[in-house]
């Protein structure tokens, strides 16, 4: 029985593992254009770049559905990528917008920018780290002197101990 189930068990993992194999890598979309940052505020220098257009294509931008209006994306050195830039302009509204690209081929793409008021915030840490050791720095003095009086009682016993074992008076 065991002997079935081990070759039960292996057939099924050969054919999981041949069908991971079969399965095509997920790749970016090359009929994308991505946008970076994503997501930005008014006043922002955002970029703009595609593999949809081949190597050393280019293609003409249009922001205007943000208010910035044409821009150029030239083949860039990073692989296959036509890369352009523009401004979101200061009288930009929140809200998501469809920023496209046509290549010189006639392909056509787009990608979404959302625009928001305020940049996301870094948070930075503050206080003390909880981690249940405690510290000198600690919120309560009181408990951190306890426990290190704790310590040194345990020391002093232990090497009373083994002062007493040494000597041959048992424990």
């Amino acid at each position: 029985m065991g002997t079935a189930t081990r070759l039960l068990t292996g057939t099924a993992l050969a054919a999981a593992a041949a069908c991971l194999c079969a399965t095509p890598a997920l790749a970016a979309d090359p009929a994308a254009l991505e946008i970076d940052p994503p997501r930005a505020t008014p006043g922002t220098e955002v970029t703009a770049n595609t593999t949809a257009c081949g190597a050393g294509g280019t293609a003409a931008g249009d922001a205007s559905a943000v208010g910035a209006g044409a821009f150029k994306l030239a083949p860039s050195t990073h692989q296959e990528d036509a890369v352009g830039q523009f401004k979101i302009p200061t009288s930009a509204t929140p809200g998501t917008y469809a920023i496209r690209a046509k290549c010189v081929t006639g392909r056509e793409v787009s990608g979404d920018l959302v625009v928001t008021l305020t940049a996301p915030a870094q948070v930075t840490p503050k206080g003390h780290v909880k981690t249940g050791v405690g510290g000198a720095l600690g919120p309560d003095p009181v408990k951190t002197a306890a426990g290190v009086a704790a310590l040194a009682v345990a020391a002093a016993g232990g090497t009373w101990l083994l002062h007493r074992r040494a000597r041959g008076d048992g424990i």
